[in-house]
């Protein structure tokens, strides 16, 4: 049995990846994502989001866990399996619970992650893969979990580059952040700072799957 592992960043689906997950990465194209799990067969027991995400809580900081309780998404709300939940943060004690939101679009400014807030009813966090991750698991009728480690707090508004770093097989497009950079180098203060921030939280999600160990805890679902 394996577990499959959704995310957006090649790094997070290399540091997620193992024999008995596959981590898909989705780079942000959503159209894409779903055509790559559409195309998935195989023997899995569950599908977990996971990777790096953005605070919407004002309390959450860089580095922070969040284990979703529910993913929360513009056509409607799934619930994550609570047995694996349970062990997820048995295992990653101090990470924070609560609802994840699924977007569709980037949220640059600290005002559009203040209003989705507000109007999720409190979501402690965003990605763009776990709405996608949530509904393949209805469809296949699979056991759903949620893992984001923040990489960038609710007060960080994202640079121009950085908004265009993703390719859509979830690598990084350097050409279009010099460029980005060039046409506007006041920018580069904050880009450094949300590289360093990057660099934290994948240091903190590498160390969140060495902890959860095989199947990122799913395996015996």
């Amino acid at each position: 049995m394996t577990i499959l592992a959704v995310c957006g960043l090649t790094r997070e689906a290399e540091i997620a990846g193992t024999d008995s997950v596959i981590a898909v990465a989705g780079g942000g194209d959503a159209a894409g994502l779903r055509k790559k799990l559409s195309a998935l067969h195989g023997d899995m027991s569950g599908v977990i989001s996971i990777g790096l995400g953005g605070a919407l809580s004002p309390l959450l900081k860089v580095g922070d866990v969040v284990i979703a309780e529910r993913i929360v998404a513009q056509d409607g709300n799934y619930v994550c399996d609570t047995s694996w939940r349970v062990l997820l943060a048995a295992r990653l004690v101090g990470a924070h619970q609560g609802a994840l939101y699924g977007s569709d679009v980037v949220l640059a400014s600290a005002a559009a992650k203040a209003a989705l807030f507000e109007s999720s009813g409190g979501a402690l966090a965003v990605d763009m893969e776990s709405q996608i991750a949530a509904r393949f698991a209805a469809e296949r009728r699979l056991p759903l979990a949620a893992l984001r480690v923040i990489s960038d707090d609710a007060s960080h508004a994202l640079p121009p580059a950085a908004l265009v770093a993703m390719k859509p097989d979830g690598g990084i497009a350097l050409g279009r952040v010099l460029w980005s950079l060039a046409k506007n180098p006041l920018q580069l203060p904050a880009l450094i700072r949300t590289g360093r921030h990057s660099e934290r939280a994948f240091k903190k999600l590498l160390r969140c799957c060495r902890l959860l160990g095989p199947g990122l805890g799913g395996v015996n679902l």
